[in-house]
């Protein structure tokens, strides 16, 4: 198999602020898989948080490239990606999973193509093809801005609101759910403050937030201490979902049963496999699961809108806060986010589609 790049700037329709941060733009790297006649595409978008610039998502991902064609097809690099097999050789630095997670997705992209398959079907889904209602994300703005973004977004047919949290004043937080509840009496709330709370902040918080009709808060409470985040769980009006303090595997079972819900992001867990695994590790527990996703495009949601039949809530929304998104095939912008029935991921880059016009 062969494989190329291409790295791209995604910019947003406008500024998104959140408690740590204001993002305007990430820059994506695109992978490109090739075997008999068929591309399969991948996406990794870069993050501060995660410490990934556009650089060392490149280097990291050439790395892969060499790696890649090793193999002579996608179904015996998926089985190696899926065994553990592409981790790092002694004295290497292993990928992080937002690589994995691309690479992983070009392969499902190119199997399924090859297969004549929708990727949903080569993870064992039967039925239509998975579709879910998705959160909108609003983020922290002023009361009368987030009324107006709530009114525009149910009269687009969205029905779940994320909204984020974790203000300087949690008044103005405050302020800000009560006004989008008034211009959306019939709307699902979410609350994600990022990590903004200390516990004694989210206990005196939390239940002035049920009483507006939040539905479920992601990570209230600072990063790094999951156990204060579960005994918060234990006592809160509110569903908890882990989010920065459930990245992978081991933190899903340290949490399962002790918090209402755990939100996996593709690019923080390493992808599909990943995914399905800590889907069915926190089963019958009582935690539930939450797709999330990074600000992305559709290439970039796309793995994860083939699980979405399987999460009580989701939050695929990043490539609808893009000024342009250069792919096309999930949908969304009705409140809806659909797998296509097509073969591989079943999405398009736009100037290719053009193109076939």
């Amino acid at each position: 198999m062969k494989a190329r790049q291409r790295t791209v700037r995604l910019e947003l329709t406008e500024p998104l602020r959140i408690s740590r941060s204001t993002m305007t733009a990430r820059e994506a790297v695109w992978l490109t898989v090739e075997h008999e006649g068929q591309q399969g595409h991948g996406e990794a978008v870069t993050s501060v948080y995660y410490g990934l610039d556009a650089r060392t998502l490149e280097r990291l991902l050439h790395a892969k490239a060499r790696w890649l064609a090793r193999f002579p097809g996608p179904e015996s690099a998926l089985e190696a990606l899926w065994a553990g097999a592409g981790e790092a050789g002694p004295g290497e630095t292993a990928a992080p999973p937002a690589v994995t997670a691309a690479v992983e997705s070009a392969l499902l992209d190119l199997a399924g193509k090859l297969a004549g398959a929708p990727v949903h079907r080569l993870l064992g889904a039967r039925g239509a093809p998975p579709r879910a209602a998705t959160a909108r994300t609003i983020g922290i703005t002023s009361p009368g801005r987030a009324e107006a973004q709530a009114v525009r977004l149910v009269r687009d047919g969205f029905s779940v609101l994320k909204l984020k949290a974790g203000a300087p004043d949690p008044a103005h937080d405050l302020a800000r759910v009560r006004a989008v509840r008034a211009a959306a009496p019939r709307a699902r709330l979410l609350l994600d403050p990022n990590g903004a709370w200390s516990v004694r902040e989210a206990r005196r918080l939390l239940p002035l937030f049920a009483e507006l009709g939040v539905e479920a808060v992601e990570q209230p409470l600072v990063p790094g201490d999951p156990e204060a985040l579960a005994k918060l769980a234990e006592r809160s009006p509110l569903p908890v979902i882990a989010d920065e303090d459930a990245v992978g595997l081991e933190d899903a079972r340290r949490l399962a049963g002790r918090v209402q819900g755990i939100n996996v992001k593709l690019a923080k867990c390493g992808g599909v496999g990943a995914a399905l695994r800590i889907a069915e590790l926190i089963e019958g527990t009582g935690t539930v699961l939450m797709l999330g996703c990074l600000t992305a495009s559709t290439l970039g949601i796309a793995p994860a809108v083939h699980l979405a039949d399987r999460a009580r809530w989701v939050d695929l929304d990043g490539h609808l806060l893009l000024a342009d998104d250069p792919w096309t095939g999930i949908g969304g912008a009705d409140g809806t986010v659909r797998a296509s029935p097509n073969p591989g991921l079943g999405v398009v880059e736009r100037g290719a589609e053009e193109a076939r016009a």
